[in-house]
């Protein structure tokens, strides 16, 4: 990417507000409803809605958001939907984007934890998955390629993203990973002598501590200190239950929280279960199961644990305090990227986040792939849908109906 590239360069003049935000309720509201697979998958559908068909912003830019999602705390698709609108409708936008992402699937959520507590038993949701797990795969390998392209043009980057393919394939954590292929970067940079790029605002570097900052971990934010610091109860015997305190457990958790379902699983294990003994170790699984197989954000999770503990006034306050820390940080983070990419050794900090993140993207799909394509009906599925996406620019939303609707004829055909 060009050292002298903003990230809101060369995108599509916006229309009025009031067109801009609906466009976004509509756009997000589907994903929200829409969007299995995880992050991974959420980005790639975000990228083929916002780049390829809106032409909202650059793929440089989208790389530069989702770059700067993978350095701070919280669910980052989630954030990236928030980056967008606040790209695309101002402060509305911010709002509106990341509620109508985060709304949907906490619905869908909600409706699981109704049926879990009524009927003891989770929805049967295999068949379904077996579908869209292949279409899923064929989506977030078409981002790759697309994403690459842009963010994969040196020698450098190329050789950040293989050795963040390697480092975490051998167990290094995806904060870590990211850290240092952005120090690495900006070393090299500063290196060649170039530090300082053309028209640099005074500060342009300490913009790019502050975003890196949240390698060293969340704790430092104004918001992550205050939910961590207050005194939840503890100790040997189960703590009281109540709203307030669930809330607040949660804003903790959204504020701190780094890495994919399987570190809020241990997240949540060492504190609902153990700490606070609000909850037993199997509905704990089950809650986690509900987040990763329904449509949105994993952090629904909350959604349902809140259910459970407290009814729906519990959802909503699990829900909103694992979210909220999300918007902060984009609000705070968000103004910030332009001034990296008018900062020689800040933009190339950022290039080497991006050459990780597509990395860690590559690693996820290629595990996702492992455990989706399992025959030849689900490889004839991801190879169509490849099919369909390159050559005839078919929508996502689509080829997700149509996987789930040869994933549930096949369970009763075969």
């Amino acid at each position: 990417m060009g050292e002298g590239l903003t990230s809101g360069d060369a995108r599509a003049p916006g229309p009025p507000r009031r067109a801009a935000l609906w466009e976004l309720a509509r756009l997000f509201l589907r994903l929200g409803a829409t969007a299995f697979g995880g992050p991974a998958a959420h980005v790639a559908m975000m990228e083929d809605e916002v780049v390829r068909r809106r032409g909202w912003m650059t793929r440089e830019a989208f790389l530069d958001l989702y770059g700067a999602t993978n350095l701070i705390p919280g669910p980052s698709s989630t954030e990236l939907a928030i980056h967008i609108g606040h790209r695309r409708a101002g402060w509305a936008g911010l709002l509106v984007a990341g509620g109508c992402f985060i709304v949907p699937a906490a619905l869908i959520t909600l409706g699981f934890a109704w049926v879990y507590v009524r009927f003891g038993a989770l929805p049967e949701m295999s068949a379904l998955l077996y579908g869209v797990k292949p279409v899923i795969i064929a989506v977030v390998v078409q981002a790759l390629w697309g994403l690459g392209r842009t963010g994969l043009r040196s020698r450098r980057s190329l050789a950040l993203a293989a050795l963040s393919a390697g480092a975490l394939l051998l167990g290094a954590h995806e904060l870590a990973i990211l850290a240092a292929a952005g120090a690495l970067a900006a070393a090299h940079r500063a290196a060649s002598g170039d530090a300082a790029g053309a028209g640099s605002p005074p500060g342009a570097g300490a913009a790019a501590v502050l975003i890196a900052g949240g390698a060293a971990g969340a704790g430092a934010s104004p918001l992550a200190r205050a939910a961590a610091a207050v005194p939840l109860a503890g100790g040997a015997a189960a703590a009281p239950f109540g709203l307030l305190p669930l809330f607040l457990f949660f804003l903790k958790v959204g504020s701190v929280l780094f890495g994919s379902g399987y570190v809020l699983l241990a997240f949540l294990r060492a504190d609902l279960v153990e700490r606070y003994r609000w909850m037993t170790e199997a509905q704990l699984l089950d809650a986690v199961a509900v987040g990763q197989v329904t449509p949105g954000p994993v952090f629904t999770t909350a959604t349902f644990i809140g259910y459970l503990l407290g009814g729906v006034p519990g959802a909503g306050v699990a829900t909103a305090g694992i979210f909220l820390p999300a918007f902060f940080f984009v609000a705070l983070s968000g103004p910030l990227i332009p001034r990296l990419r008018r900062s020689a050794v800040a933009s190339a900090f950022l290039d080497g986040v991006n050459a990780a993140s597509l990395a860690l993207m590559a690693v996820v799909a290629w595990r996702l792939a492992l455990a989706a394509v399992v025959d030849w009906l689900t490889a004839a599925l991801a190879a169509l849908a490849a099919v369909l996406l390159v050559r005839y620019r078919v929508s996502s939303l689509w080829l997700i109906v149509g996987g789930a609707t040869v994933g549930i004829a096949a369970a009763h055909l075969f």
